[in-house]
């Protein structure tokens, strides 16, 4: 059997068949999940957005034309997810939010390695945490999520030369916040 696209997948979900859905949460609920914990650094908050997205995809599928990207149809419904729910606004560290991110660190044996891993993540986590939300959704999608710069614009509206300087930005900011903390 051929590999489906996404477009051909959730054409196929607005067309009626609604089990297809499964398909497109098996290969984005992760991807979805990391954008959404890196915008509210709440793991909980982020599961249940993660759930609500899936579902206004299928109440709203009826809205997809295919005539654009699957990911950045998603990524809209998530951005709108997240402004439904509130979680735009600064929101406090999460205490379980340092340990998620130290799962996603590449593993090593040397136990001094590990720690100082996981002070790092804790410094990214709070230097994060201080960005204010554009910074944190630009940084998110492309150093966490590794999308182009030009899916990025299609996904924000924003032109491609403009993702490149946001991004620009936001890593100085991210690395002077970080700096700060680390002293």
């Amino acid at each position: 059997m051929d590999k489906l696209t996404d477009n051909a997948i959730m054409l196929k979900v607005k067309a009626g068949d609604l089990d297809r859905m499964g398909l497109l949460f098996q290969r984005y609920h992760r991807q979805l999940y990391g954008f959404l914990f890196h915008m509210t650094y709440q793991r909980e908050a982020a599961e249940d957005m993660v759930q609500q997205v899936f579902y206004k995809m299928l109440k709203y599928r009826q809205n997809f034309t295919g005539s654009g990207e699957f990911i950045h149809w998603m990524y809209a419904i998530a951005r709108n997810v997240l402004k439904d729910q509130g979680k735009r606004k600064k929101l406090v560290m999460a205490k379980d939010g340092v340990e998620d991110m130290a799962d996603y660190l590449p593993g090593g044996t040397d136990v001094a390695e590990q720690l100082d891993k996981k002070q790092a993540a804790q410094g990214l986590h709070r230097a994060m945490a201080k960005l204010n939300d554009d910074e944190r959704e630009i940084l998110s999608l492309s150093r966490f999520q590794e999308l182009k710069h030009q899916e990025i614009a299609q996904i924000l509206n924003i032109s491609e030369g403009a993702v490149k300087v946001r991004v620009h930005r936001a890593m100085c900011q991210l690395k002077e916040i970080y700096t700060k903390i680390e002293r």
